[in-house]
């Protein structure tokens, strides 16, 4: 059962509404004041608070602005009930974070439609993986409703990349947030030596160019496409706008952030502990896991001997002759350039 938390003074409307959730099958929990609802929040950790704004001792505006400074509470949906009704006040608890308005009087059917539609969103948001174009709509949609996607998608441009043409460079400013809607996608860095590092692989459905949003900085590497690819691009002030009302999609944003950092140090380790074998069947294996999305056992992978070599961080002529060892081997078969994975097990029990 769903639990959600009532914050209201008045004590006739307090029975009323509470009455009203519980026959809806919610669990409700209520407080007479700002202070003993923050407490209450703070105790039971509630899927919904509905709060006044009127209030003695703390006004709903101060809830709102202390359960946003815990962070085990900041992405609970929060739903405003006042009699103040003028536009400047529903403006006021939208821009604080609030997640809906609702003035009094209202019907309990739009009150209860309110409750249910935010928890749906709430839902959407926790169960989805924004790994990909599909994912952030679904977040865009759950978190600011169909409106504001709809505009997002006719502000959105797409761009038509050639085979080994920059998308964005190293020291440059980001402006944009970038979705592949076709075609591979390589982030990379360059020593002073000019060798080349692939630290980043994209495909079809993912998205780059966030980590320089998010730090708010220069972007840290290179973006090139690996053949022809069409990218839908998001403005940044969209992208800001869209992490900054709403905490859910800036920490799903974290997340994948965290991720990738764990992956790159692996890498890294990798790069600086494994002999030439391990580095190239990790590679393979990289690739094997970024680009076979059936799980095919007879997946081939089209990818040049200098991106390889890039991805596994050895010379291209060491990388040659270890192909050619894991193709005596059995390990790999290499057709008109292109690698076809025979054994994958042997391959990851190389590596372990």
């Amino acid at each position: 059962m769903q639990k959600i938390l009532l914050i209201e003074d008045n004590t006739a409307i307090c029975e009323n509404v509470a009455e009203i959730l519980e026959l809806a099958n919610y669990e409700v929990i209520t407080a007479a004041n700002g202070k003993e609802g923050v407490a209450k929040a703070l105790e039971h950790h509630p899927d919904l608070i509905v709060c006044d704004i009127m209030m003695p001792v703390l006004d709903g505006f101060g809830v709102l602005h202390m359960l946003h400074k815990n962070k085990a509470l900041q992405t609970t949906p929060f739903i405003f009930l006042s009699a103040k009704a003028e536009r400047g006040d529903v403006r006021k608890g939208m821009e604080m974070g609030a997640d809906d308005y609702i003035t009094k009087p209202f019907e309990g059917t739009e009150l209860l439609s309110a409750i249910e539609s935010r928890l749906k969103r709430c839902a959407e948001i926790k169960d989805t993986s924004v790994t990909g174009l599909h994912g952030v709509k679904v977040l865009l949609s759950a978190s600011t409703g169909d409106e504001h996607l709809s505009r997002l998608r006719e502000d959105r441009n797409t761009h038509l990349y050639k085979k080994k043409q920059n998308i964005y460079t190293a020291g440059n400013r980001p402006e944009y947030l970038y979705y592949i809607l076709q075609g591979k996608i390589k982030t990379y860095k360059r020593n002073d030596d000019g060798k080349e590092l692939i630290i980043g692989l994209y495909n079809e459905g993912d998205f780059l160019g966030y980590n320089a949003l998010l730090e708010g900085g220069n972007y840290q590497e290179n973006a090139e496409a690996m053949e022809e690819s069409l990218l839908a691009i998001i403005p940044q002030k969209d992208f800001e706008q869209l992490i900054s009302s709403n905490p859910e999609v800036l920490g799903k944003f974290i997340q994948l952030l965290s991720k990738e950092m764990v992956e790159k140090e692996q890498q890294l380790i990798g790069l600086a502990y494994n002999s030439l074998r391990k580095k190239v069947a990790e590679a393979l294996l990289m690739l094997d896991k970024k680009y076979n999305s059936t799980g095919s056992k007879h997946f081939t992978i089209d990818i040049s001997r200098e991106n390889l070599a890039a991805v596994a961080g050895v010379a291209k002529e060491s990388l040659i002759r270890t192909l050619g060892d894991f193709r005596d081997e059995q390990l790999i078969a290499l057709k008109e350039g292109q690698i076809a994975s025979l054994s994958i097990k042997k391959l990851t029990d190389l590596v372990n």
